[in-house]
Parts: structure tokens; sequence; C-alpha cells
């Protein structure tokens, strides 16, 4: 009957044993669709609830835990075992049994709870919340729903909260002598050099810078700044020099790139082949490479013979060594302690001569990415000497000497002269069109 099969054909096939809902049973999977909704996959369901099961006893999967958490050696056992073990009793009711299941997996919740692992998060305090508001100039409220001016004094400005310092005001006594928890500053390891610079404020002068100066302090004076001059003269032409080098080298760049853009690549000339060939005929022919031959039985026996009989002279030359270092080992380690002694007298002779340059300034070092400048020397030539008091001329800079005696001493750093900069635009001058018509006014 045409009802007969329709109802066999609609009939739900039993529940899974896992819990899984039921699916209509259907003799034929006719289709990619039918097959993947009618397959069996009771295996499958069963292999992932065994899985569930040990993850709600244990916490999590007994594939991924260690050894040491499943197996434990117990050597001593526990008295209060049997005290802890429930009483054995035929008659529990299926609701106590429910309940004394326990799961290992943690219940799922909305929102925290006093027990549950989540961190809390950490609440903004009144101070933070109403800082952060007047850094991004945000109105907030105050009494009586009110928004505050965030332009009011000490409201707008997240820079006018209490320093430290004014925090901590009263606490302890200025002027006291013993300071409560005064903290330790520790020096660094590097001397500072203006410990050991001697250099005054105001240094006396030279003699040879008198106005009626003794002969020898004036030929002194001018030969040291002659020296000055001849080492500024013989920098500059050096930078000339190197100035010239590169713009010649910057030339010939040039012109091997204008060269090589006018001629044509790849393009053959008759002539220059024609030569080639001519000197390619000219030229001797090369003797043929001759191939090294097979080298036979015996003869390989005898190099690998003596270069066994090298490795032996070799082996008994550094025993020979060995042997005479031994013999001289007192000798060699007295040799080692003088020339331990003496490059220890040479270092301190170089910072003996270190300091006594240091006491003098730091005219002349690099410090950092500057020179410290030695200053220029003020001197007169012969004729311009005066030798009275009252045609005295001044010469030189009050303020260049203190501003470079302080280089020299370490009070300021030094740094590369920073002139003014000039206004390179140049003014550009327009002229009008009503400027051209001017004789239309006559």
């Amino acid at each position: 009957m045409p009802g007969s099969s329709n109802l066999a054909s609609t009939k739900k096939a039993s529940a899974s044993s896992t819990g899984a809902p039921a699916q209509r049973s259907q003799s034929s999977r006719k289709g990619k669709r039918a097959w993947r909704k009618n397959v069996d996959i009771e295996p499958v369901e069963e292999g992932l609830e065994g899985l569930r099961a040990e993850e709600r006893v244990t916490g999590a999967f007994l594939q991924n835990k260690k050894d040491e958490e499943l197996f434990q050696v117990d050597v001593r056992g526990d008295d209060e075992v049997r005290k802890t073990l429930p009483k054995f009793s035929e008659r529990v009711l299926t609701s106590t049994k429910i309940l004394s299941e326990r799961s290992a997996v943690p219940a799922v919740f909305s929102r925290p709870t006093a027990g549950s692992k989540l961190e809390k998060r950490k609440a903004v305090s009144y101070e933070d919340k109403s800082r952060l508001l007047r850094m991004g100039k945000r109105l907030r409220k105050g009494p009586f729903n009110a928004y505050v001016d965030p332009d009011q004094v000490g409201e707008g400005s997240a820079m006018l909260e209490l320093s430290e310092a004014a925090k901590k005001a009263g606490e302890y006594d200025v002027w006291a002598e013993d300071v409560p928890d005064r903290p330790t500053v520790k020096a660094p390891q590097t001397e500072n050099p203006r410990t050991h610079i001697a250099l005054p404020a105001v240094p006396s002068p030279h003699e040879g810078t008198s106005y009626n100066p003794p002969l020898t302090a004036h030929q002194q004076l001018l030969q040291a700044a002659h020296e000055k001059e001849e080492q500024r003269l013989k920098a500059g032409e050096e930078l000339e020099a190197l100035k010239a080098k590169l713009d010649k080298a910057r030339t010939v760049a040039t012109a091997e790139a204008m060269a090589a853009l006018n001629g044509v690549p790849g393009m053959k000339i008759d002539e220059v082949a024609e030569e080639h060939a001519d000197e390619d005929d000219a030229a001797e022919p090369l003797p043929p490479k001759k191939m090294p031959s097979r080298k036979t039985k015996q003869q390989r026996r005898k190099a690998e013979r003596l270069r066994a009989e090298k490795r032996a002279l070799a082996e008994k030359a550094a025993r020979k060594r060995m042997l005479a270092n031994v013999d001289s080992a007192k000798a060699l380690r007295k040799s080692i302690g003088r020339n331990l002694a003496t490059r220890e007298r040479l270092r301190a002779q170089r910072q003996a001569a270190l300091q006594e340059k240091l006491r003098l300034g730091l005219a002349g070092q690099k410090i950092g990415k500057h020179v410290v400048p030695e200053g220029a020397i003020d001197v007169q030539l012969g004729e311009e000497l005066s030798e009275s008091l009252r045609a005295l001329k001044p010469e030189g800079n009050l303020f260049r000497d203190r501003f470079i005696n302080m280089q020299h001493r370490a009070l300021i750093e030094p740094h590369a002269p920073n002139p003014p900069k000039k206004n390179r635009r140049k003014t550009k001058e327009y002229e009008k069109h009503s400027y051209k018509r001017f004789d239309r006014d006559f």
C-alpha cells in the first residue's frame, strides 16, 4: 500500500546513546546533502562524549596531562582516608547521586562573582577620573548636575595638581642638620676633569703682551703666534687641496657619464675591430696547458711517506721547544714580571702626564663632537709697540677671553660657532600695470 510505504519512510530512528537528536531513517542517500545529513556518526559522538566525561571528572583531557599528575607512588598511606569515605548505603536517592557528581569544569557565568577566577577591574578613583577629564577637556558635572567650567583656575589644566614636594611639605625641617631618610647619591666611577684643573679664572697675561715688554718675552710670544698662524694656513691649504681633488674627481665622473650617454650601447665599429684583429694575429699563441697525469700507487705511497716524515719532524721540533720552555720557566716568569712592572710604570707616567696636561685646562682637547678652542694670541709687532702707557691701544676682547677660559675650566661645554644667519631671500620687485600708464595723466 502507498500509505504504508510513506509511513515507513518517515519513521524516526531511535535516539542516540549519547543524547544526540534522532534523525529520520532513509534507505537511500542520493546526493551529498542527504549523505551528510543521514550518515552514521555514532562512533564519533561516543568518542567526544568520552573526552567530555574526562574533562568533567579531571578538569582536562587525560592525554594532555603528564605522568606525574596521573600517577603517584604511595609509600606511607593515609589514616584519614577511611573516615572520609562515604558509608555504603543501598538506598540512596537519585537526586542525591546527581548532586554528588560535581564537574571539574567551572560553570558558565555572565558577570564576575566573588568566587570567579576573573581578575577584577581596578576601579578608577574620583581624583584620577577628574584628572583624565581635565586632560581631555571634557565637560564634567558638578553639584546639582551643573557642568563645571573647564577654563576655571585649577579645574581645566592637569598641570595644576599638587606636586610631591608640596604634598610632603611640613613633614621635616629644611634647616635641620639631620635630615631623615636622606637619599644617598652614588658618585660616578669616571672622575670629573674639573677636579684636576688648577687654571685660575683670570690667568695672568704673558710678559710679551706688555706695552714695554722684555725682548726675549716678546720674541717668544711672536714665535708662538707665528707657529699658530702657520698651522692655520697649513690646515687651510690641506682643505683647499682636498676640495680641488674632490672637484676633479667630480668632473671626471661627469665626463665619463656624458661619454656613456653619447655613445650607443651595442654599436660595433669596423676600424676598431680590424685593429683588434691585427693585434690578435700578432700575439703569439699560448702554449697548451699540460694536464697532470694520474699518479701510480708507488708515487702515492712515496708522497704519503714524505708527509709522515714531515709530520714526525714537526712533532719532534714542537716537543723540543716545549722541553726548552719547561726548563726556562723561571726565567720566563721573571721576564714577565719585569714586563708587567715596566708596563705599570709607563702607565703611571702617562697618567701623570695626562693629569699635568689637565691641570693647565682643556685647551685643544676634543670634548664630545667639538674641540675646546685654544684662544687667540694677542701680540703686537715691534713697530706697533708704544713705550708709554698713555699711547697704549687696547687689544683683544675681555668677554671672549672669559668665555674661552670657562671652556678651559670645564664650566661650559664647547660648541661650534653659530653666527646669525643672513636672510637669503631676495626682495622681489613687481611693476604694476597702473605704473606703466604714467603718461596718461598728462
